[in-house]
């Protein structure tokens, strides 16, 4: 069988993979109701308005030192925000379901997310540049511009997008509400830690949630790039396993993969022939009781054992299989048509 053969028959398989979320009205006005919010805590920032006057507030009360027996707790904890713990495990979890689903789909939205999410967040935060709480050098003032990168928060939009990403490949409405719950629970979190060990702003939380949900609400536009890129990859993966393993292929062919005309044959370990049959002009693929998927890859019996051929005479020539069993027959005389008294 031809490598296109092959590669037809697997492009008409049926896959498990689950329709992606739509960008639907409701969604769509989500995400400009959320870039809006996003603009305008990048203006109360920059304009030191009230938002600025907040996050020094938070800073002065410390609340590490507010509440000193969770501090433990919570340096394990933010690591759920951490780009390289979280997407590790996700990424382990989403090749499980790579392997159940027979795609590689779970981990092409991944990584086109943590994509996206790098790119966006990196370009902000070395855009505004600002300091973070340890690192302020004037009370009251936004500290942007200065060579910081902690605006947005990359730990809470990490949160965001890793932990959602979950809940926007689940399969069923009530797993997907539901991830969706934990994932925010966990997103706001990882995004409060961050302001309680005095490593972030609270505009800096406030604008990774923000950020991390843009992402979220925008990979439905990035379905199309996502599906092209799996096509492409999946064909090149099979060549691959088609070269390494040619073996693969080896198994009956189905009627209609040779053309008309043209002998089938098998062999014999000895390489003796066993079986030669041609295919006639005008049997198709899907003839009546011979359709590719009827015949199997694996068969148990390919070749005809030696017990069911016909016994070779000394002479080198085959007899009928029950020809010792044939009753003989008497060849008939000059008079063999009279009876016994020469009577016609």
């Amino acid at each position: 069988m031809r490598t296109d053969d092959k590669l037809d028959q697997m492009e008409e398989r049926p896959t498990d993979r689950a329709q992606p979320p739509r960008m639907t009205r409701t969604r769509l006005w989500l995400f400009w109701g959320t870039l809006a919010v996003y603009l305008a805590i990048v203006v109360g920032v920059l304009a030191t308005s009230w938002l600025v006057t907040f996050d020094w507030q938070v800073m002065f009360f410390k609340p590490y030192k507010q509440w000193p027996e969770i501090h433990a707790f919570l340096d394990y904890f933010v690591v759920l925000g951490q780009r390289g713990p979280t997407a590790l495990a996700v990424a382990a979890w989403l090749g499980w379901r790579c392997w159940q689903q027979r795609n590689l789909h779970p981990l092409l939205v991944l990584g086109a997310s943590l994509l996206l999410l790098n790119i966006t967040v990196g370009a902000a935060k070395l855009g505004m540049g600002r300091l973070g709480p340890h690192y302020a050098t004037v009370v009251g003032a936004n500290e942007m511009n200065l060579g910081g990168d902690i605006f947005p928060s990359g730990h809470t939009a990490n949160a965001v997008v890793t932990w959602g990403v979950l809940a926007y490949l689940a399969t069923t409405s009530l797993r997907r509400r539901t991830l969706s719950v934990i994932a925010a629970l966990g997103a706001l979190g990882v995004g409060m830690t961050t302001v309680y060990l005095g490593t972030h702003w609270v505009s800096d939380v406030l604008l990774g949630w923000a950020a991390g949900l843009l992402v979220l609400l925008a990979m439905p536009w990035l379905e199309p790039g996502v599906t092209w890129f799996e096509d492409r990859l999946m064909g090149i993966l099979l060549r691959l396993w088609l070269r390494l393993r040619p073996d693969s292929l080896r198994g009956p062919l189905p009627v209609g993969s040779l053309a008309p005309g043209v002998s089938r044959q098998r062999i014999a370990p000895d390489g003796e022939v066993l079986v030669r049959e041609t295919v006639p002009a005008g049997t198709g693929a899907h003839s009546a009781g011979h359709s590719p998927d009827s015949w199997p890859h694996h068969p148990t019996r390919p070749y005809t054992i030696r017990s069911e051929r016909s016994p070779v005479t000394p002479a080198g020539s085959r007899r009928p299989p029950h020809a010792d069993r044939m009753p003989r027959t008497t060849p008939l005389s000059p008079t063999s048509g009279r009876g016994r008294n020469g009577s016609g």
